[in-house]
C-alpha cells in the first residue's frame, strides 16, 4: 500500500512514528471528451484572455480575490515559508471524545495509519487505549499545505485517521429552504413509516451493496470494445510550407505596399476639359 505522508502521533509525552495510507479510492469511470469529427481528445489550455495567448506553468502566480476583480499576488516564496513554518509532520492529540459526540457531516477523507520503524508497540499501546476507554482521539495535522482536524480511531485492529471539517466549514442547516418547521402528518402516517422502516431494518453488510452504474457501464464500454465499435482520432495533417510561406509573402507584400498619399491622389486626379471650366 502506497504511502502518502510520513510523520508521528503526538500522544502526551509519547511519540509514535507512523505512515499514512490512503484507506478509499475513487472507483469512477473516467471519460474523455473528444472532438466530434475527428475523435481527437479535446485540450484544455490555459490562456489569458486579455493578452489572448496561451499561458506557460512558469508565468502564473497565484493570488487571493479579495474584492471583485482585485487581487493580493502571493509569492511562491511566502507560501512556501508558511508552509515549512506550520508544517511539524506531527499528528498531535489534543482532546479524547466519545465518536457519538461527533456528526457525519463532520468527516471528509479516510486515512489508515501503520507504524513506522520502531513504533509498533507505542502504536499497539494508543490502539489499545482507545478501544478499551471506547473514546477516539481529536489531532491536528498538516496535509498538503492545509491544516486540518482529525480523529483517530481504531478500525479492524488498524488505527485509523478521519480527516474532518473545522465548523465554519459546515454550512447551517437552518440556511436550508423551504423545510417545513413543522410536522403535518397524523399519527397514523407516522405508525406507517415506522413499520416500514422496521421491515426494512436489517444489519449493514457493506459487501452487498454494489454500483449498479458502473457496472453497467463498463458492460457497455466492453461490448462496444469487443463488438469493434471503437474509433481512433484523424492524424493532424502535416502543416504544408508552401502555404505557410506564400500566406507570409503575401503578409509581407500587403505590409510593405507604399501607402497612397493625399498629394499622390490630387496628382492623379483628372484634368478639367475646357467645357467644365
Amino acid at each position: 500500500m502506497h504511502t502518502i505522508w510520513k510523520g508521528s502521533i503526538s500522544f502526551g509525552l509519547v511519540n509514535i512514528p507512523i505512515k499514512l495510507h490512503a484507506a478509499t479510492e475513487d472507483k469512477d469511470i473516467k471519460l474523455r471528451n473528444l472532438h466530434k469529427e475527428c475523435h481527437s481528445p479535446i485540450k484544455y489550455e490555459k490562456v489569458c484572455p486579455v493578452c489572448d495567448m496561451e499561458v506557460k506553468a512558469e508565468e502564473i502566480v497565484k493570488a487571493y480575490e479579495y474584492t471583485k476583480g482585485k487581487f493580493v499576488v502571493l509569492d511562491d516564496e511566502d507560501l512556501e515559508k508558511l508552509k515549512k513554518e506550520k508544517e511539524d509532520k506531527v499528528v498531535e492529540i489534543i482532546d479524547f471524545v466519545k465518536m457519538e459526540q461527533i456528526d457525519p457531516i463532520y468527516f471528509d477523507r479516510t486515512y489508515y495509519m501503520s507504524p513506522g520503524d520502531g513504533g509498533g508497540k507505542a502504536y499497539s499501546l494508543l490502539r489499545k487505549a482507545l478501544d478499551e476507554s471506547e473514546k477516539v482521539g481529536l489531532a491536528k495535522i498538516i496535509i498538503r499545505s492545509k491544516e486540518q482536524l482529525a480523529v483517530l480511531r481504531v478500525y479492524e485492529n488498524t488505527l485509523v485517521m478521519e480527516t474532518i471539517h473545522y465548523p465554519d466549514e459546515v454550512r447551517k442547516a437552518g440556511d436550508v429552504p423551504n423545510v417545513p418547521a413543522e410536522d403535518k402528518v397524523t399519527k397514523k402516517e407516522t405508525d406507517t413509516a415506522i413499520l416500514l422502516i422496521d421491515q426494512l431494518t436489517t444489519d449493514f453488510k457493506p459487501e452487498k451493496y454494489t454500483d449498479e452504474y458502473r457496472t453497467a457501464l463498463l458492460e457497455l464500454i466492453e461490448s462496444k470494445r469487443t463488438g469493434k465499435e471503437i474509433v481512433t482520432p484523424v492524424e493532424k495533417a502535416p502543416a504544408t510550407n508552401v502555404t505557410d510561406l506564400m500566406a507570409a509573402l503575401q503578409a509581407s507584400i500587403d505590409k510593405t505596399k507604399p501607402k497612397k498619399t493625399a498629394a499622390a491622389k490630387k496628382k492623379r486626379a483628372p484634368a478639367k476639359t475646357k467645357k467644365e471650366a
